[in-house]
C-alpha cells in the first residue's frame, strides 16, 4: 500500500524526500518550486541525485510533482494563458529533470468564456507547453476539483473529454488524480458505501479507473455538494474515519497512491498518516484467516 503526503522542498530538495521517509510515508508529492511565483529554475543536478537517491534508499515511489498555484491553462484572459503556459513548461521540464512519475495539475478556470472554450484553452495550453520536449515516464494527472463557479473538473464528463481531446492535441500521457475532499464537495457522497461505489462506477466509465493513479487523502470542511474547497485532517470532516477505511479498502483503490494534502499544523501531518496507516492495518487485522487480499 502506498501511503503519503506533501512535503516540502524549503532549504534542499533532498529534505522533501527525507522528512516523508521519517514520517513513514512510502510515497510523497512536491511543489518543484515557490506555488505562488510565475518564475522558477531547475533544481541542480547534485540536488536531484541526492533526491533520487533518498527516494531508492527510502523506496519512496511514486513521486508527483504538484503545479503552481498561479497557473489557469484555462483563462480567457490572454496574458494569464501566456503567463501560464510559461510556467506550466517550466514544470514539465523541472518534473521530467527531477525524475517525477507524476505532475497534478487543476485543470483552471473558464470564467469569460463558456465550458468547452476552457476545455479547448486548457488542452492547448498543455499542448504549446509541452511542444518540443522529451517527457519520459512523466505523466500528467489532471486532478478533480470541487466545481465551484467557473472551475474546470467538477464534473468527471468534464475531465473525460479532456482526455479524449488531448490525444489529438499533445502527445502527453493523461491520467487522472482524484481528491476526496473535492469528490465530496462536488456532490459524490464518498462517505457512505452506496456513494462510494456509485463515484467509483461513474470515474471507471467515463475515465477509466486505470487512469487514476493518485487519490489526494483529504477529509472536507464543506458538506456534501457545498462546492466548498476546505481540506480537513483525517477523520475530523465529512467523510470520517468509516468513509476512509473503505476507500482504503476497496479493490479498485487498493493499487492507487494515497497522498495527503491535510493541515499540517501542531503536528498533523504525522497524525493523518499514521491514521491512514492504522485503518489500512486494522482492517487487514480484522480479515478472516481465509481471505486473500489481492492487489487490483
Amino acid at each position: 500500500m502506498r501511503i503519503g503526503l506533501h512535503t516540502s522542498i524549503a532549504g534542499a530538495l533532498e529534505k522533501s524526500a527525507l522528512k516523508a521517509a521519517e514520517l513513514g510515508a512510502n510515497t510523497f508529492q512536491i511543489f518543484s518550486s515557490s506555488p505562488r511565483q510565475w518564475k522558477a529554475s531547475v533544481p541542480s543536478l547534485p540536488a536531484i541525485r541526492l533526491l533520487n537517491q533518498a527516494r531508492e534508499k527510502h523506496d519512496l515511489y511514486p513521486l508527483a510533482i504538484h503545479d503552481n498555484y498561479l497557473i489557469n491553462l484555462a483563462s480567457a484572459h490572454e496574458k494569464i494563458r501566456q503567463l501560464s503556459i510559461e510556467a506550466f513548461r517550466g514544470e514539465l521540464v523541472r518534473a521530467v529533470a527531477i525524475g517525477a512519475e507524476y505532475l497534478v495539475a487543476h485543470p483552471g478556470n473558464y470564467k469569460g468564456h463558456t465550458v468547452e472554450q476552457g476545455i479547448m484553452h486548457f488542452l492547448e495550453g498543455v499542448g504549446e507547453a509541452a511542444r518540443g520536449l522529451k517527457l519520459g515516464n512523466l505523466m500528467l494527472l489532471i486532478e478533480n476539483t470541487v466545481g465551484a463557479g467557473a472551475q474546470l473538473g467538477g464534473r468527471f464528463e468534464e475531465l473525460h473529454v479532456m482526455r479524449e481531446f488531448a490525444a489529438k492535441i499533445t502527445d502527453v500521457p493523461i491520467g487522472f488524480c482524484l481528491d476526496t475532499c473535492h469528490l465530496l464537495a462536488s456532490g459524490f457522497d464518498v462517505a457512505n458505501e452506496a456513494g462510494l461505489a456509485e463515484m467509483l462506477a461513474e470515474a471507471d466509465r467515463l475515465l477509466g479507473l486505470d487512469n487514476v493513479r493518485v487519490i489526494h487523502a483529504n477529509d472536507s470542511k464543506g458538506a456534501l455538494g457545498s462546492h466548498v474547497d476546505r481540506h480537513q485532517n483525517i477523520g475530523h470532516g465529512n467523510i470520517g474515519l468509516d468513509g476512509f477505511r473503505r476507500i482504503l479498502h476497496h479493490p479498485q483503490l487498493r493499487s492507487k497512491a494515497f497522498i495527503l494534502e491535510t493541515p499540517m499544523d501542531d503536528g498533523w501531518d504525522k497524525k493523518d498518516l499514521d491514521t491512514l496507516r492504522t485503518l489500512w492495518k486494522k482492517q487487514r487485522r480484522t480479515l478472516p484467516a481465509t481471505t486473500t487480499i489481492r492487489s487490483s
